[in-house]
């Protein structure tokens, strides 16, 4: 009888709560700012320096999940740059690790999102363990 309703009282905690049932983490990217804000469980955990496009070129707005995770990838458009931790969320736009460091924090790529290094790796390793279809991309002026 005890189990019964502990099973029950449980059943409906995870009813009354999804995000205990199916961790969720949403990537905030702020164009203007050029600031990532990243929320596990709806809880802050990290607020970086980001480089989207620079002018000519464009990062896309709005929502989005990942749509493939690699953990080291080239880019078949730019000469085989390196894109370290690249979280691909729309075609060939990623978040991504960049070793051109000194950019971070303005607009400096063709469009895609780039971090620091560990900063893309700390963020390529929630997304793997919680997975792409718990993950929200969020991008907006």
């Amino acid at each position: 009888m005890r189990r019964t309703i502990l099973l029950a009282v449980l059943l409906g905690l995870t009813l009354a709560y999804p995000a205990i049932a199916q961790a969720q983490i949403v990537a905030k990217i702020n164009l203007s700012s050029q600031r990532m804000n990243v929320y596990v469980d709806g809880i802050p955990r990290y607020n970086w320096p980001v480089s989207t496009a620079r002018p000519g070129y464009r990062t896309p707005t709005g929502t989005f999940r990942p749509t493939a995770v690699v953990r080291y990838h080239r880019s078949t458009i730019y000469s085989g740059s390196p894109m370290p931790y690249s979280i691909f969320f729309l075609r060939g736009y990623a978040i991504h690790g960049s070793y051109e460091t000194k950019y971070l924090g303005r607009p400096a790529s063709h469009g895609c999102i780039r971090l620091h290094p560990s900063n893309a790796a700390a963020l390529y390793s929630l997304v793997q363990k919680r997975g792409a279809g718990n993950t929200l991309i969020q991008i907006s002026n």
